[in-house]
């Protein structure tokens, strides 16, 4: 669902940049809380999975695909903070090396595939967990399945207010959201079948896991019950390199390997535009003759190529924030101040 240039007029791109930036300076300060030296650098692999998965479209209907947005699976396993900075790098990433997604509509992008995915998403899954304690899965495949067409009716939304072409918004609206339901349910099953391996493993690795076990029960004589409230199992600090590492080389083989077999198929936001006639209003990206625009296909650079360079650059970036963003928590047992990671 990558904005091009040329879809928005000037104030409702500067506009949407405004709230962009503004949403990410909050999540600058909020991330604080969700960061530390063992916490960053799996945002820094969250964002390059997200990136690499993104390479991989897969077909939804009738000459139409679709890709991760990834707000959702992102706040899940970092924190919707953390999340919507990884989700900002992607699209900075994309949007200036591989002239995916427009650079004047880099707000746009920032509003819709990171902000608002991540918030629909969250939100969801919060409410879902609230609701079903300990169905981390079950609310990932639900927080995601929402986080798509909420995204593309906002989209709809701000095209109608600030779109240089006339549309009917109710026509473009049910357009918009049918495909990106369907593109949902592709984002559904890749979220719940990360979270879910993540869990299996790792669970302490998980954010929106945290504190969601099940209340501690100390059976006695004659089958009677004591529940003791808010105890957590104690789970013992293991190092963090063996994970990152299988995760970085999951995601070198995704963007490496298997984006050669993406679907070739116009994504939904595409289609659509095209469809309902608008798509015309698309310029050409200022960097549109870089070798790695539309990864790789301009300069003749295979795509697996380009998408190990995409990788290594998000996480170059990402991990870099999320060290710059991290805050100093105190450890339950002494109460000191503590940045100690275990790698």
């Amino acid at each position: 669902m990558h904005v091009p240039d040329g879809f928005f007029n000037a104030a409702t791109s500067v506009s949407a940049g405004v709230v962009a930036a503004a949403g990410v300076a909050v999540c600058l300060r909020g991330a604080r809380r969700e960061l530390d030296d063992r916490t960053a650098p799996m945002a820094g692999l969250v964002a390059a999975f997200i990136f690499a998965v993104q390479m991989l479209n897969f077909p939804v209907a009738a000459g139409t695909s679709g890709h991760l947005l990834g707000g959702a699976l992102a706040a899940i396993l970092v924190g919707p903070y953390t999340g919507v900075l990884c989700m900002t790098v992607v699209l900075l990433v994309q949007g200036v090396f591989f002239a995916d997604g427009g650079l004047t509509a880099l707000g746009v992008n920032v509003t819709i595939m990171g902000i608002v995915t991540v918030l629909a998403g969250w939100g969801v899954f919060r409410l879902v967990t609230a609701l079903a304690r300990g169905k981390v899965v079950v609310a990932a495949f639900l927080a995601a399945l929402i986080s798509v067409p909420a995204s593309a009716l906002v989209f709809t939304l701000l095209f109608w207010i600030g779109g240089t072409a006339p549309i009917e918004v109710g026509t473009v609206a049910v357009a918009m959201g049918g495909v990106h339901l369907l593109i949902g349910i592709g984002e559904a099953l890749i979220t719940a079948v990360t979270v879910g391996a993540v869990l299996a493993v790792r669970p302490d690795l998980v954010y929106g896991a945290r504190g969601l076990a099940k209340p501690l029960e100390l059976r006695g004589a004659g089958g009677t019950t004591t529940t003791v409230a808010g105890r957590e199992p104690v789970t013992e600090r293991r190092p963090l390199k063996p994970f990152l590492l299988g995760g970085v080389g999951l995601t070198l083989v995704l963007a490496g390997v298997v984006s050669f077999f993406a679907s070739s198929s116009p994504d939904g936001l595409e289609a659509v535009a095209e469809n309902k006639g608008f798509l015309d209003q698309a310029a050409d990206h200022l960097f549109g003759g870089w070798a790695l625009a539309d990864y790789g296909e301009v300069g003749g650079i295979p795509v697996g190529v380009a998408g190990v360079l995409g990788v290594g650059l998000v996480l170059l970036i990402a991990g870099a924030v999320a060290f710059a963003a991290r805050g100093r928590h105190r450890t339950a047992d002494t109460g000191r101040t503590t940045d100690e990671t275990r790698v």
